[in-house]
């Protein structure tokens, strides 16, 4: 027994250290609720029907549940039938897959990695099969579904070069803890490599790519776009630069580089989305130019002047980058990895971001070789992106962008079929 609980320590600290999420289950530094009923398993969605298949789906925060919606209405529109649960890790998570997954059969906080609370979702549920977003592993979890024959699959898997370093340190227990996943789906050639120098069989891995390249967003016609920009007071011929999921340090490179393009009589606005608008509550306070007039899109009103306005409200960034004339992507001017470049790129926009994008790297490098992106490292980079905004070469680029994303669809289609193949598997052990 001292045995069997020591190796458990075990594979909960490397599961730990290799995705430090698992360590920050609850994230009591953002003040978020604990939601502790559900997370004991002692409050959740009833199995709306105990004859129906049932595909028990985790995603972690906000990136994960966006890279789904097209999966599950895939799975919803070949398989009526099926019963599709959601669970999430983050508020923030929930409120978007509220809003984005509302074709799912149940939403829910996934439970804390006890036994007895694992069991007893796995009991309410009694699922098919279990499908993990990105990099989601919790060793109780797979251990129970291991226990009940339930198949595990990871979906749109990413592994980061820091986390490949790790499993190459840790590959007995990793193989070990990984054993329960009958099959890994993975973005690139680069991440099956990364699991592979790990220790795991080939035939478990296959490249599927990614999920989040499969973006449907609004469409945003000519005369929408117009009107939207003027209800923002944007006159005709003033370029807007869009700068999404920005991180604390970015405004810092971001707004000399507007002031000096406008200065040179370069029309051109920025609207400036924080990744957590908290973060940036005295922006327009602090910052000690005269010349850059803040608004705050909270308490916009039409006809009041702007030339940098903070997107401090939520679902609205999609919408922004429709409007824009050049896009800019946050985390990657700071080493944080980056963030998502697809949204731009799904409406025709020319896509710059810094050189940090270890998070994208294979999707920003083939956009980048295609010319629907452009790395900027420099002050005089960043002020040229302001400067060509709306330009003939920048809209060039922005349908370059929207062919390399075209180019890069089958994602879905790939997965629904991985994910048919377990839940037949699933079912037939039940």
């Amino acid at each position: 027994m001292a045995v069997y609980v020591l190796y458990s320590l075990l594979l909960a600290l490397a599961l730990a250290v290799l995705f430090p999420a698992y360590a920050l289950k609850l994230r009591f530094g953002r003040g978020e609720a604990l939601h502790l009923a559900e997370r004991l398993g002692f409050r959740l969605p009833a199995r709306p029907a105990a004859d129906r298949p049932l595909l028990w789906i985790h995603a972690v925060s906000v990136g994960e549940v966006l890279s789904l919606p097209s999966l599950v209405s895939a799975i919803k529109a070949a398989h009526p039938d099926w019963l599709v649960a959601v669970s999430v890790l983050t508020d923030s998570g929930f409120r978007v897959a509220k809003e984005r997954l509302a074709m799912a059969d149940g939403l829910f906080f996934i439970p804390l990695d006890f036994r007895f609370s694992v069991r007893r979702v796995m009991r309410r549920l009694a699922p098919d099969c279990l499908v993990l977003a990105e990099s989601e592993f919790w060793p109780r979890l797979l251990r129970e579904a291991g226990r009940r024959a339930v198949p595990v699959l990871l979906i749109n898997g990413r592994i980061s070069t820091k986390t490949a370093a790790r499993m190459k340190k840790l590959k007995p227990l990793v193989r070990r803890a990984f054993a329960p996943v009958n099959r890994f789906l993975v973005q690139t050639e680069r991440d099956r490599t990364r699991l592979l120098e790990a220790g795991l069989p080939a035939g478990r891995i296959e490249v599927a790519g990614n999920l989040k390249c499969e973006v449907r967003l609004p469409a945003m016609f000519p005369e929408n776009i117009a009107s939207a920009r003027t209800e923002l007071g944007l006159p005709a011929g003033e370029a807007l630069v869009v700068a999404g999921s920005i991180h604390p340090g970015e405004e810092k490179l971001l707004l000399p580089a507007l002031q000096q393009a406008r200065r040179d009589g370069v029309p051109v606005r920025l609207v400036l989305a924080p990744r957590h608008p908290e973060k940036f509550a005295g922006l327009e306070k602090d910052w000690p130019a005269e010349d850059l007039v803040f608004m705050r899109r909270s308490r916009f009103r039409p006809g009041e002047p702007w030339n940098v306005l903070i997107l401090d409200t939520i679902g609205e960034l999609a919408r922004s980058y429709a409007l824009a004339d050049a896009a800019f992507v946050g985390g990657s001017l700071v080493p944080w990895g980056g963030q998502n470049l697809l949204e731009p790129a799904f409406y025709g926009k020319p896509v710059y971001f810094g050189p940090h994008m270890d998070n994208f790297a294979a999707l920003a490098e083939a956009f980048v070789l295609d010319g629907g992106a452009r790395i900027v490292r420099t002050a005089d980079d960043l002020k040229a992106m302001f400067v060509s905004a709306g330009s003939a070469e920048a809209k060039n680029a922005g349908e370059r962008a929207r062919s390399v994303l075209a180019s890069l669809s089958g994602a879905t289609e790939r997965t629904l079929a991985a994910v048919e193949r377990e839940m037949s598997h699933g079912r037939d052990a039940a």
